[in-house]
């Protein structure tokens, strides 16, 4: 019962309204990425999944409303709160819970694990472990597209974290300077780890961080599917045209610890409680109810029917082997022909 997603091809009708395709994409894929997520989140309580676990819910229209607002040649790169980008992009649920389990069948052939998410088919390249290191490669990747004049943009995500790296700067001094169609964005949930923002910098508003190198930098609700699709839609928009970056702070929340191992004791649940108004999935099904697009049984039938693909991604990690030892020495970027010596 495996399920790969697919975007919409019709996303905006005539008059530039979201179409129904639109909005029930956004709802299957956010709810997928919300069910997957909580039964990570439990798999890694049973120690079924091992290492480092980051988990992201709340953060869903994230990664949904960008996906609406791009092509599928385009490329995407992220860093280690990576699990939900492949499933949206059409990634199955099977190879991502695969690669949670470190077993062979995994999208990242059991070798990457939780933060190092991989999938060339969907153009993903990758979740990366090493905060901000994503950002310059994010902006090689759209120097490469630019070079060979291939049209397509790249975008690059961030945690709020990673904006105090100086790989980060670096980037978007270059990013400017050679008008690379990437498109840059922080997911500001509020926290680098445990840490507030307004505790690491004196600059709490991160887009305007953009504007030192004349970057159009701008805040986006997070919480917000339909925000987010319209924020990214125009930035691609002027990478294409050949304008250049553009960096977006996403303003968003995760209603669970930094990762399975963050006790959480540097907010109270008041504060995740008032975020969870907002909550961007439930946001979306009730526009979905008000306009009439579909029905609470249409709804349910959907639930019923990523709960069950959630659980068949398990079984089938569960079933699947783990990588041979052999495994160790391929994919690697040199093959030697001769054996180390160690002094």
């Amino acid at each position: 019962m495996e399920l790969v997603l697919t975007p919409p091809t019709n996303v905006v009708d005539a008059e530039g309204n979201f179409t129904k395709d639109t909005y029930m994409y956004w709802y299957e894929s956010m709810y997928l990425m919300r069910k997957f997520e909580e039964k990570a989140g439990q798999l890694y309580g049973q120690q079924k999944i091992r290492g480092f676990c980051h988990l992201y819910i709340g953060q869903e229209a994230c990664a949904a409303g960008a996906i609406t607002a791009l092509t599928k040649n385009d490329k995407w790169i992220t860093a280690y709160r990576d699990h939900a980008h492949p499933l949206g992009l059409g990634t199955s649920a099977r190879a991502v819970m695969a690669e949670l389990y470190g077993k062979a069948t995994g999208c990242s052939k059991g070798k990457g694990g939780s933060m190092h998410m991989f999938d060339k088919n969907v153009n993903f390249i990758g979740g990366h472990g090493i905060v901000g290191a994503q950002v310059p490669m994010g902006a090689g990747i759209a120097f490469a597209e630019k070079y060979n004049k291939t049209g397509n943009v790249c975008i690059c995500y961030m945690g709020d974290g990673a904006v105090r790296q100086g790989a980060f700067h670096e980037a978007l001094n270059m990013a400017m300077t050679w008008k690379l169609p990437v498109i840059f964005v922080i997911e500001n949930n509020g926290y680098a780890m445990g840490t507030s923002v307004q505790r690491t910098s004196n600059v709490t508003d991160l887009y305007i961080l953009g504007e030192a190198y004349e970057m159009p930098s701008m805040p986006v609700d997070g919480m917000d599917v339909e925000a987010v699709h319209h924020a990214v839609a125009k930035a691609a928009e002027r990478a294409r045209a050949g304008e250049g970056p553009t960096l977006l702070e996403f303003r968003t929340y995760r209603y669970r610890g930094h990762s399975m191992s963050d006790p959480q004791k540097y907010r109270t649940k008041e504060e995740v409680e008032e975020y969870k108004k907002l909550d961007p999935v439930e946001q979306v099904r009730a526009t979905i109810l008000r306009k009439g697009l579909a029905t609470e049984e249409d709804l349910a039938a959907i639930d019923a029917r990523v709960k069950a693909i959630v659980e068949d991604s398990v079984q089938f990690a569960e079933e699947s082997p783990f990588p041979d030892p052999s495994e160790a020495f391929t994919d690697i970027y040199l093959q030697p022909d001769y054996p180390f010596i160690m002094d």
